[in-house]
Parts: structure tokens; C-alpha cells; sequence
């Protein structure tokens, strides 16, 4: 283009009052903060016009002029920065976007998050969760206690990232004990040392209660009664019922599946952890998950965590667990977590309407002394609670509950958990469970392509106490069984991880290579 062309274009653009030879000509130069008075005359010029046109009455024109002019910029509106960009990067094209995040709860929670790890320490940073468990509509999410503090890792979404629960998965170790008939709130465990092979699990604080009723077990969040309950449901039942309620589990993948996931020894995300809990508040079915109002199917769809009168013998138990400092009691139903090493405090807590989780810990893993859940976390989930600004709406029971105040009420064979298998073994009465094929770090041969499935891989082991349940990259390979082998259809080429879980929690684990 010539010069002359685009200074003819220039020119015949239309001037508007207070031209660029104006010390107001430019929007820049009426900016409020930097030119007032600038900004003051601009308004005012608006108001005559819109006045003399009858847009607005000389009254309301006069009333807008003895209105002061702002003198700073407000800050552009961030609520729910994660939420926000994860909705976009997956509908770039939708001109709008409707989340189910209430922005006044939502607020008042980033800046809850935000004043808390102020008080706990530097780099940590908090994810919050809130669900309405009547719609399964996520109403806030806090990914970062500052999404601008780099320093606390703030662009890391933790509501979504995997981490150690802690002791928070125990209620569920309960739930499928209470819903298969071993065990009932005021059955008698035992909290005392014990042995799984070569596991050896301690409580917190390395002390023992002796007997306690799986209530009280479960208040003070003792290991021993909980492995022991475990040891009874089977983890591999357990992980499975994990699996189908559509919670997504990361297994390490250089340590065996055996009962310490009971304990923690696994990954699961805040929001995941809050939608088990929410299936809990709901009579045992984890609601379908929705963050988008705009038609878009949800997260994830309803799944049976439990049965109604197990989901509620938790919920009356965790609503007698002891609050933190300054809390009151016997309102809401929660439990907390530790993670081991001090990496990750959690607390999750419920009434009728509403569950709570709360994630308190550093993006990079790092580990925080004396970060424990109930110090940490629980605070941050009682003070969340306040802030719904509404009262606690309590679970009522369902049919089938059975009512026991004493040990002594429960049928004789819920009074003491079954013994019919050992909990306690030295290591040279039992031949330690191993893989005896495919063995370990083995290239096999199937005829593979990259996604064609072939023929079936067969999986066997010595050793261990039946039954016997089979894992290929965390998922079970059909029901325990009695028999010490097993096969799985592959999918395609590539690398898998077997593992084996015996009766007693005790497991081996390969990775081998298909071709």
C-alpha cells in the first residue's frame, strides 16, 4: 500500500470528541487512576449529551456528576482459574460456558484456602471440593490456595491430582465389612500387633488399645482393626469395589497391591475422594458428577459405593468422631488423612446436602513435618462448612438398620469378628507368595500387533494362602479363586505389570514386556 493511501484512510476516520491531539483524545489518557480529572470532564461531557437527548433525566445526570471519580483499577475477576481453563481447553469453540460453581461460595473458599496456608507454612498449597449431593453438581472447586503464587506452585490444579490418602479410605474398609455381615459398628476388634507375611502395619501413634468396638476404631482411626478388616473383605475386593464406584486409582508401580492400600498406599484425587463420600451421604450410591449446566453429559455417572444401612452405620460413626480445637461436635460426619513422610493432609466431611474435602499438602511432593490431617486439614473443613451459611441437615436411618447400643445387643456372631483365618503367622510356617510365571523383566512372545488383541497370557504362582486374586496394570483379572493360576487376554503390544494377592494381604508383582 502507499503511503499516501493509508494517510488517506487516517484521515477519514471519525473524530470524536476530544481528538487525539486532545490531552484526553485516547481511551488511555481518560484512564481514571492516572488522568482524574481527564477522566472527571470525559463523564460528565456523556452525561449532558445522554440529558440533552432525554436518555436520562437532568435529576439522574446531576446525581451521576457528584458521583467521585475511582481512583484504582479493580482486579479482573479469577474465581475458579482452573475449572475455568479446564472447561475452555475442552469446548474452545463454545461462545459461552456455564459451570455449576456457585461464585460466592467459590470466593469465599480461594480466600479461605488462600489465609490458611499463610498460617501453615511456606510452599504448601490446599485444594477444596465442594458437591451438592442431592445433583452431584460440583458448587466450588479450589485448585490452589494462589493461583498466582508461584512459589506455592499455584498452577498445579490439586483438586484433580492424585495423592495418598491416608487413613480417608478407612470408612470404606468398614462400609464393605458392614455390608458383607462380618462386622457391625459395636463388634469387637482387636487392636493389638499382628503379622501379614511380611507385613507388619503400626498405628499412628505406636501405642495399642487392646479391644475396641469398630466404632471406636474407627473415630480414633486406629490400622490394626482396620488391616484386620481388611485382611477379612480381601483387598482385592476392596480395590475392585473402589474401581466400580468410579473412583480413578494410581497404584505405585514398584510395590505389590497388598493391605496397605487400606492405609493409604495408593493415589486418588480430592474430587474423586469427595464423590465416594458424597455415595456415602447418599445412602451408598456416589452421585453422576456435573461441572458443566449447558447440556454436557456428566464427569462420571452414578455407581453403588455401598449398601444403605452399611453407608449409613459410617456416616452415625464419623459424625462422632472428635472435631478439631474449637469445632463442635456431632454435626458433621468427616475423617481425616495422613500421608506417609507428612506429604499430604486431608479431612472430608458431609451432612444430608453437602460433602467437603479438603487437600493440604506441596504440588512437588515434598514432605512437611508435623503436616497432619487433623491439625492441618480438619480446621480448613469445619471453617468451609461455616461458610455455606446454613445449618447441618442430618441423615436420617434406613430400613434394616440394626439398632445395638453394647456389644452385648448384637446377635453372638457379630460380636467378635470371625476367626477362620489366621491373623497373626511367623514367616517360615508359610511359603512366601512369589510369580512363578511370566517371570519377572520377560520379553513374551504372542504374536501381538500394537492394538490387536491375541491369545491369553497364563499367570502362576507358588506359595501364599488362597484365595488368589490376579492384577494386569492395576486391574483385576476376574474374581479371587482357590487355584494359584490364571490368564489374561491382552489387548495389544506393550508393557504390563502382574501382581498377585493372596488371602492374607500378602503379593508379588512383575512387569513383563508382550509382543
Amino acid at each position: 500500500m502507499r503511503p499516501s493511501a493509508a494517510i488517506s484512510k487516517a484521515s477519514a476516520r471519525p473524530r470524536w470528541p476530544g481528538s487525539a491531539r486532545s490531552p484526553t483524545g485516547s481511551p488511555s489518557a481518560r484512564r481514571p487512576d492516572r488522568f482524574p480529572e481527564a477522566a472527571r470532564a470525559a463523564r460528565d461531557r456523556v452525561l449532558a449529551r445522554a440529558a440533552e437527548r432525554g436518555a436520562i433525566s437532568p435529576d439522574d445526570a446531576e446525581a451521576a456528576r457528584r458521583e467521585p471519580v475511582p481512583r484504582a483499577r479493580k482486579p479482573f475477576p479469577e474465581l475458579a482459574a482452573h475449572a475455568a481453563e479446564e472447561a475452555v481447553a475442552a469446548d474452545p469453540e463454545a461462545k459461552t460456558i456455564r459451570l455449576s460453581i456457585d461464585a460466592r461460595l467459590q470466593a469465599k473458599l480461594e480466600a479461605l484456602a488462600k489465609e490458611s496456608v499463610a498460617r501453615l507454612g511456606p510452599k504448601l498449597s490446599a485444594a477444596i471440593v465442594v458437591i451438592d449431593n442431592s445433583t452431584g453438581q460440583v458448587r466450588a472447586r479450589v485448585g490452589a490456595a494462589d493461583v498466582e503464587d508461584a512459589s506455592r506452585d499455584g498452577a498445579i490444579d490439586m483438586s484433580r491430582a492424585p495423592r495418598s490418602p491416608g487413613s480417608a479410605l478407612k470408612p470404606f474398609i468398614y462400609a464393605l465389612a458392614f455390608e458383607e455381615g462380618l462386622a457391625h459398628p459395636e463388634t469387637v476388634l482387636f487392636d493389638r500387633p499382628a503379622r501379614y507375611g511380611a507385613y507388619q502395619p503400626e498405628n499412628f501413634d505406636l501405642g495399642h488399645q487392646g479391644t475396641v468396638t469398630a466404632r471406636k476404631a474407627l473415630q480414633m482411626s486406629l490400622n490394626l482393626p482396620a488391616i484386620e478388616l481388611l485382611a477379612d473383605v480381601g483387598p482385592a475386593t476392596f480395590l475392585a469395589r473402589l474401581h466400580g464406584a468410579g473412583a480413578e486409582i494410581r497404584l505405585p508401580k514398584e510395590t505389590p497391591i497388598g493391605l496397605a492400600i487400606g492405609l493409604g498406599g495408593l493415589g486418588i484425587s480430592p474430587i474423586d475422594l469427595a464423590r465416594l463420600y458424597a455415595g456415602i451421604a447418599r445412602g451408598g450410591e456416589a452421585p453422576a458428577l456435573f461441572e458443566r449446566l449447558d447440556g454436557k453429559p456428566p464427569l462420571i455417572g452414578a455407581r453403588r459405593v455401598t449398601d444403605s444401612v452399611a453407608a449409613w452405620y459410617v456416616a452415625d460413626i464419623l459424625r462422632g468422631a472428635p472435631p478439631p480445637a474449637n469445632a463442635l461436635s456431632g454435626r458433621i460426619a468427616f475423617k481425616t488423612g495422613t500421608s506417609y513422610g507428612f506429604r499430604d493432609a486431608l479431612a472430608v466431611g458431609f451432612d444430608k446436602a453437602t460433602t467437603v474435602a479438603v487437600w493440604v499438602g506441596r504440588p512437588d511432593n515434598g514432605p512437611t513435618p508435623g503436616l497432619v490431617g487433623r491439625q492441618a486439614a480438619a480446621p480448613i473443613l469445619f471453617d468451609a462448612f461455616e461458610r455455606l451459611g446454613r445449618e447441618v441437615a442430618f441423615i436420617r436411618p434406613p430400613r434394616g438398620v440394626l439398632s445395638a447400643s453394647v456389644t452385648a445387643d448384637l446377635p453372638p456372631p457379630l460380636r467378635h469378628l470371625r476367626k477362620d483365618a489366621p491373623k497373626t503367622m511367623k514367616a517360615t510356617e508359610l511359603a512366601a507368595l512369589k510369580i512363578a510365571f511370566p517371570p519377572d523383566g520377560a520379553r513374551i512372545d504372542l504374536g501381538l500387533t500394537e492394538n490387536a488383541p491375541g491369545p491369553r497370557l497364563a499367570l502362576k504362582a507358588f506359595g501364599g494362602v488362597p484365595p488368589f486374586t490376579w492384577f494386569v496394570n492395576g486391574q483385576p483379572v476376574g474374581p479371587s479363586g482357590l487355584r494359584r493360576q490364571s490368564a489374561w487376554k491382552p489387548d495389544g503390544a506393550g508393557f504390563a505389570r502382574v501382581s498377585v494377592v493372596d488371602g492374607v494381604g500378602a503379593s508379588d508383582a512383575v512387569t513383563v514386556r508382550l509382543e
